[in-house]
């Protein structure tokens, strides 16, 4: 049991090491800690709405009775519906109902930056309940992988990059990268996808090499921006 709760602890700390990273460069970035501080708590707070949207959503799909008639199909909406697309659309309400309570005006890097901190509040929580009942290498996983702050990085870096070359529309590239990509790689964990094929278990590990380069990225990116803004 201490050894779990230690894995647990040790776990979280990467996520928690990349926000206060981020929060320590507030001023660099123009923006004020508290918003780093809101955004971390919006993240928090995105498990309730998520519970509402998922219990909502597995109900209707529930309906379509594809459980029994085609599990591998039922498994895709389940992980894809319920799971990740409830979970990107909360996650992305809260970003904008953040911007909307501060009066933030969005930057490039503030957009990035704010919405990893988003998924990584959300992450957190959702790893701590995980790993009730969870094994050691799955909750170091999870921790080490940076999945919602990958994701985040991907909606916040489009949102801001759709607000600085006037083109909206890129806010969707963003959602539906971080949507597939999510989805993509519950199912890849399901027992009916695996059943097909034994080498598709090569899938979450590919997935999760992406989620650990986006955050690589998103540091790359956030220096450079940085940068910027002292050279001017």
């Amino acid at each position: 049991m201490l050894l779990l709760l230690l894995v647990a602890v040790v776990s979280l700390l990467p996520m928690l090491a990349l926000f206060f990273w981020m929060r320590s460069g507030a001023e660099k970035d123009g923006i004020e800690k508290t918003l780093y501080d809101k955004a971390f708590c919006y993240g928090l707070l995105c498990i309730f709405p998520v519970i509402l949207v998922s219990g909502t959503s597995h109900v209707l799909i529930r309906l379509t009775g594809t459980q029994t008639t085609n599990p591998l199909l039922y498994q895709m909406l389940y992980k894809f519906i319920v799971l990740a697309l409830a979970e990107e659309v909360v996650k992305y309400a809260m970003f904008r109902r953040l911007l909307k309570k501060t009066g933030h005006s969005c930057t490039h890097l503030s957009a990035a930056t704010l919405m990893t901190s988003v998924g990584i509040g959300f992450s957190i929580l959702e790893s701590i309940i995980y790993a009730i009942g969870a094994d050691v290498p799955t909750m170091l996983i999870r921790g080490f992988s940076f999945p919602h702050a990958g994701y985040g990085f991907l909606v916040g870096y489009y949102y801001g990059k759709g607000i600085k070359t006037g083109r909206p529309s890129l806010v969707w590239v963003g959602f539906l990268l971080a949507w597939f990509m999510h989805g993509l790689y519950d199912f890849s964990l399901s027992e009916e996808l695996l059943a097909i094929n034994d080498n598709l278990v090569i899938i979450p590990f590919l997935l999760v090499a992406i989620e650990i380069a986006l955050v690589v990225v998103l540091i790359r990116f956030i220096r450079r921006e940085r940068k910027k803004k002292l050279s001017e």
